[in-house]
């Protein structure tokens, strides 16, 4: 995934990380590595919302940007294996707080909980 250039522009660092986590998923995937190595059908069973082609599609990008390694085992059947690279362990208390900023606001997110509403009670009719 090309990247821009930051170099000379008021507020590149943050652009910069912005931009290496961008999406929907990029998060997701780093956070779900933060417990440790995992395969491919691992990250999938975590994130049911994704599909194939966009883990692996988002995967190759975090590899790309340094931020994930993939390690890959030559037997049959092919074994493949993520982990976060030094970079990506560095990202580990962004990430983290982006997680319990989250938290704490699920509530007024779009995403968050849909509010509980009492059950509608029904009158009985009159005979």
């Amino acid at each position: 995934m090309k990247r821009r250039n930051f170099a000379r522009r008021p507020g590149c660092s943050v652009e910069a990380t912005l931009d290496l986590i961008d999406g929907k998923w990029k998060g997701v995937i780093l956070y779900h590595l933060q417990s440790g190595t995992q395969r491919f059908g691992e990250l999938r069973r975590r994130m049911p919302g994704i599909t194939q082609r966009m883990l692996t599609k988002q995967l190759r990008a975090l590899e790309e940007d340094k931020l994930v390694i993939r390690k890959v085992y030559a037997e049959v059947p092919p074994r493949v294996e993520y982990c976060l690279s030094e970079l990506g362990e560095s990202l580990k208390p962004v990430i983290d707080i982006l997680k319990a900023w989250g938290e704490s606001h699920q509530r007024l997110l779009p995403c968050g909980p849909a509010p509980e509403v009492e059950p509608v009670k029904r009158r009985k009719r009159a005979a």
